[in-house]
C-alpha cells in the first residue's frame, strides 16, 4: 500500500504586530523543512510586507526549540524542480523568486530580521542570510550539508555565505558539510547576537519594532545602499550612497526627527 504525503494546512504563520509582520515556520514535527506549501506561503507573506505600507519590518522564526528550519523536505525534493530544458530553467531562475520567497528573484523592500533558534541548516541557512540580520539562540546550529548529498547549496549559500563570512570559514562550511555552533556563528559573524532562548522572538521583534519606528524612507535607503553597494568597487558604492542620502537631507521625515532630537535636548538640558 502506497502511503501519499499530506501537507500542513498552515505551514507558514504570518501575523501582523504593530508595524511588524511576524512569519513562522510552522512544521515542528518535521523540524520546520520547508515544503511546496511552505515555499508559497513565505512568498505570500514576503508580498504582503512589500505590498502594505503600514508594514516597516519582519521577523521570521520557526515554531518550537529545536529548529529554525532544518531545510528542504527532501521527502517532497522534486516536487521544486520541473522536468524541464536546461535553457528553460536557467531562464526560470532568473525570473522566478528563490525557495522560500527570499533567496533570488524577490526584495521585500524593508527588513527581516531572522530568529534563529536551533537547526539552521540548508535551505534554512540560506534563508536566513537572506534576511538582513540574524539572532540565534545558544543552542542554534549552522550548516550546509548539501555536498553530502552529492549537491551543492542552490538557493545563495555558496554566493551569501562568503559574502557574510570570512571566504575560509565559508568554504570550509559548504565543501565539508560540517555544521558550526552559535557561539563560532557568532565569533565569525553569521549572527550579530546570542539571545536565550526564552528571550530570542522577543528581542527579535523589539529590533524589528524599532526600526519600524524610524522615518521608513531613511530606513529604505540605508539598507538599499549596503545591499547594493557590496557588489560595487568602493568609489562606485560611495556615489550610490550620495544618491541614496541626497533626497533625504532636508526632506519633512529629516526636519520633525531633528526638531524633535533638539527638543529631547532642550528638555534634558533643563
Amino acid at each position: 500500500m502506497s502511503h501519499r504525503t499530506v501537507p500542513d494546512p498552515m505551514p507558514v504563520r504570518a501575523r501582523v504586530r504593530g508595524r511588524v509582520l511576524v512569519v513562522t515556520l510552522d512544521r515542528p514535527d518535521s523540524l520546520n523543512a520547508i515544503d511546496p506549501e511552505s515555499h508559497a506561503q513565505l512568498l505570500r507573506a514576503w508580498r504582503r510586507l512589500r505590498a502594505d505600507d503600514r508594514l516597516r519590518a519582519a521577523v521570521l522564526t520557526g515554531a518550537g526549540d529545536k529548529a529554525f528550519s532544518s531545510g528542504i523536505d527532501l521527502k517532497r525534493l522534486a516536487e521544486f524542480y520541473s522536468e524541464t530544458q536546461p535553457g528553460e530553467r536557467h531562464a526560470r531562475w532568473a525570473r522566478e523568486p528563490g525557495l522560500g520567497g527570499l533567496t533570488r528573484n524577490f526584495d521585500p523592500g524593508k527588513p527581516v530580521i531572522a530568529a534563529v533558534n536551533g537547526y539552521c541548516l540548508g535551505l534554512g541557512l540560506e534563508l536566513a542570510l537572506a534576511c538582513d540580520a540574524r539572532l540565534a539562540s545558544p543552542n542554534a546550529t549552522f550548516g550546509l550539508p548539501e555536498v553530502r548529498w552529492g549537491i551543492i547549496p542552490g538557493q545563495g549559500g555558496t554566493q551569501r555565505l562568503p559574502r557574510t563570512i570570512p571566504r575560509g570559514v565559508a568554504l570550509e562550511m559548504i565543501l565539508t558539510g560540517e555544521p558550526i555552533s552559535a557561539a563560532r556563528a557568532y565569533e565569525v559573524g553569521l549572527v550579530s547576537r546570542i539571545v536565550p532562548l526564552s528571550r530570542l522572538r522577543a528581542e527579535a521583534f523589539a529590533v524589528a519594532e524599532r526600526l519600524a519606528r524610524y522615518p521608513a524612507r531613511a530606513v529604505r535607503h540605508a539598507r538599499e545602499a549596503v545591499r547594493r553597494g557590496l557588489d560595487l568597487p568602493l568609489t562606485e558604492g560611495l556615489l550610490l550612497e550620495q544618491d541614496l542620502a541626497d533626497p533625504l537631507r532636508g526632506s519633512g521625515q529629516n526636519r520633525t526627527a531633528v526638531t524633535r532630537f533638539r527638543r529631547r535636548r532642550s528638555s534634558a538640558g533643563d
